[in-house]
């Protein structure tokens, strides 16, 4: 033991002899100070940057002493400094869960944008995070919100009403990261997840709504084509009527014309006898310029014998 601490005072004394000879040297001097100098500033260097969409959280011996903007911060010896993030940050919630009202179990994914309010840095950086992140807190949060919330609806007002339960959603997972000093900047949901017996039914009663709304257009063609062909019968049925009636017209008109003409003849023919005997005698020359000059070949009783009446 004894030999051990003779060698640690040699060796003392020698560092002794070695900084001594060095600061009795000017040049070798100025030098070890100069690095001694460097170190110290190194070490204790006063100032520090805050960039942009970070906080500076100041503290001294552990405890907060002030929050810092983005820029240039002057520390005391004594003081760090801590970076905090206020960016937007993201948190993914993979097949959160939840039941419905009509005790449908459903399942989404979300993505949920936050992000911590500037003036509750001091707050969150003491209770929940030393740099911002607090996605472990919102996924929790977003799966409370999510079932308080699908418990209000019905499996089909969900996928109908998908944008005002995305505002529910929004208003309840607000009202729970304001506890931890977040504030909701948007929510990404995708399509809901319900069971496969859920969905083949929801299959079915859409197969069965087109084939009801398919049977009713056909219906609806078939009654247009209906009342087309009525309407062609009931139009054709009125032109034969017109058609009929103007014929009617016409020949009421003809026969009134012919009845009008035989009257006046008849009028004319009581006033003057010598009409008809004229009539007679046309009638009697045409008979003569058409007769061929051949006597009729079988003569029966009572029949004209084809002569003039020369005894006139």
């Amino acid at each position: 033991m004894s030999g051990i601490l003779r060698g640690a005072e040699g060796e003392a004394i020698a560092v002794t002899d070695g900084l001594s000879r060095a600061f009795r040297t000017p040049s070798r001097g100025k030098l070890v100070i100069g690095a001694v100098g460097l170190l110290l500033l190194f070490m204790f260097w006063p100032f520090r940057s805050v960039p942009t969409g970070s906080r500076g959280v100041v503290t001294q011996f552990g405890a907060i002493k002030g929050i810092q903007d983005e820029g240039l911060v002057l520390l005391a010896p004594w003081e760090k400094l801590a970076l905090f993030s206020v960016r937007a940050e993201e948190a993914k919630i993979e097949e959160a869960d939840g039941s419905t009202s009509d005790t449908q179990p459903v399942k989404v994914s979300m993505t949920v944008r936050y992000s911590i309010s500037v003036n509750r840095v001091a707050e969150v950086y003491e209770k929940y995070s030393h740099d911002g992140n607090l996605s472990s807190y919102v996924q929790t949060a977003t799966q409370e919100a999510f079932k308080a919330v699908t418990a209000r609806y019905t499996a089909p007002d969900l996928i109908a009403k998908r944008a005002q339960v995305s505002n529910d959603i929004a208003d309840a997972l607000r009202r729970k990261l304001n506890i931890y000093g977040a504030q909701v900047i948007n929510i990404d949901m995708r399509n809901f997840a319900f069971s496969s017996d859920y969905m083949k039914a929801i299959s079915d009663k859409v197969t069965q709504e087109q084939l009801r709304l398919g049977a009713e257009n056909k219906l609806r063609t078939v009654e247009a084509e209906q009342k087309q062909k009525v309407a062609i019968a009931e139009a054709e049925a009125a032109a034969l009527r017109a058609k009929a009636d103007g014929e009617a017209y016409a020949n009421l008109k003809m026969a009134t014309a012919q009845a009008d003409a035989l009257r006046i003849q008849n009028a004319a023919l009581a006033q003057n006898k010598d009409v008809l005997e004229l009539r007679r005698i046309e009638v009697e020359r045409m008979k003569a310029e058409r007769w061929d000059g051949k006597l009729p070949q079988n003569i029966y009783a009572g029949a004209p014998v084809p002569f003039l009446n020369v005894s006139k």
